[in-house]
């Protein structure tokens, strides 16, 4: 059955569509925290469909909110009022953190990103902007532009000028050796030294933890730095949080907020999580740089009533049950006991991360050269054993991505762990 589906996805898809494993699997189902291929086998999910299934599959929250929501109306438009989608919008500008929050929402976190600069470079009147080494954000001909991963930047052309700044990756790099309070230092100068060589940028836009690039992420207190720096010079600062955001990290709410000293992002993207599998992305930004275009503009998809029935059921569930604090508690415990088997697995050279999102980085015993074919082999065994888990990394780096539902209770983190651990010493 696999065969003959694989066969007609390779007659219809394009071939950059890339799928996992040497025999794709098709999942048909979920429930919690594991999901179900069409032949029957159960299989626990440390990948949440690219950390999109946030909280459970099938919630009932959720799906109850869906299919009543359907039998009312599925989509109006925004030229329409739209009760949901104000709802939402203004439980997301109230958690925020920023001041006289204004939200527009799409329909993923590309289309959020491709808004963001939008905004940014028509506030600012530039189109130059700043990027970090080893970043993702998106596949429109706008975010693969700024994108700094080669392996997901298919093209040079861009209708932006993109400079990369260094901070995104602690332990590579030129800057690896520093301390933390070194390291900072040594970003803030490139960026001072980048700003001295260019026409003043729209923004800078930063991952909190860098998702495709490995999980890779700075000391905290970097983009801070940096905020001073861009604030002198009014230079917009945009927090991609697709994939931090909701309280994934355990220990904040947004990721930005482990470099909030000097204050909040002007510009906060969105997307997967909150939508638990249903397509909402978005925008915040204060009301000043959100108001800025002088031309009009709808979202057809974005705000749908349908996926923000999903997304306030979601959201609601996710704080009543503190699933941000279960994410650092259940987080932590998974991180400390992935860290002790790496210890004794010479392809692990480090586990890094907080709360659910952990990177286990693969090289070549004794080296620091990647190794992709290791990476792959894991997958593979891992699945065997019954776990999902995903795969990424930048520059000459191969990583294993474990991003589980935030809702992971503890004896199913010790069973993820226990499969990860048979699989990595198979290797």
């Amino acid at each position: 059955m696999n065969r003959d589906l694989h066969a007609r996805h390779r007659a219809v898809l394009p071939d950059w569509l890339a799928l996992y494993y040497e025999d794709p699997l098709e999942i048909t189902h979920g429930e919690g925290r594991h999901v179900w291929d069409a032949a029957g086998n159960k299989y626990l999910d440390f990948f949440g469909g690219i950390l999109t299934t946030m909280t459970a599959h099938a919630l009932p929250e959720v799906t109850k909110a869906v299919a009543e929501q359907a039998g009312r109306i599925i989509h109006s438009s925004t030229l329409y009022l739209n009760r949901p989608m104000v709802e939402l919008a203004e439980r997301v500008a109230q958690l925020s953190g920023i001041p006289d929050a204004r939200v527009f929402f799409t329909t993923s976190g590309t289309e959020a990103n491709d808004t963001a600069l939008l905004l940014a470079t028509t506030h600012r009147r530039s189109n130059t902007i700043l990027a970090m080494r080893n970043s993702y954000h998106g596949r429109s001909f706008s975010s693969v532009g700024i994108t700094g991963n080669r392996g997901w930047s298919p093209t040079s052309l861009s209708p932006l000028q993109t400079l990369y700044v260094h901070g995104g990756v602690r332990t590579r790099g030129p800057y690896a050796h520093l301390d933390d309070r070194e390291f900072i230092d040594a970003c803030v100068d490139d960026l001072k030294d980048i700003l001295g060589h260019t026409r003043a940028p729209a923004a800078l836009i930063a991952e909190p933890v860098q998702g495709v690039g490995g999980f890779t992420s700075p000391p905290d207190g970097l983009y801070a730095a940096f905020r001073e720096v861009l604030h002198e010079r009014g230079i917009l600062w945009i927090a991609d949080e697709v994939q931090t955001g909701w309280g994934r990290t355990g220990e904040h709410f947004w990721g930005w907020q482990a470099h909030g000293r000097s204050g909040p992002p002007d510009i906060v993207t969105f997307a997967k999580g909150i939508g638990n599998g249903t397509s909402i992305g978005g925008v915040i930004a204060r009301a000043e740089i959100m108001n800025c275009l002088d031309a009009n503009s709808i979202s057809t998809f974005g705000g749908t009533q349908l996926t923000m029935a999903a997304g306030l059921a979601n959201l609601n569930h996710l704080l009543e049950h503190d699933l941000q604090g279960n994410a650092r508690r259940v987080g932590g415990l998974l991180i400390e006991r992935l860290r002790a088997v790496a210890a004794q697995v010479p392809h692990v050279r480090e586990v890094r991360g907080r709360g659910l999102m952990i990177g286990v980085e693969l090289t070549r015993p004794g080296t620091d050269e990647a190794a992709p074919e290791a990476a792959s082999a894991v997958l593979e065994a891992a699945r065997a054993g019954g776990l999902l888990v995903g795969k990424g990394g930048g520059h000459s780096t191969s990583v294993l991505r474990v991003a589980p539902p935030l809702s992971l209770t503890v004896a199913e983190a010790e069973e993820g762990a226990a499969i990860l651990e048979r699989a990595l010493r198979s290797v």
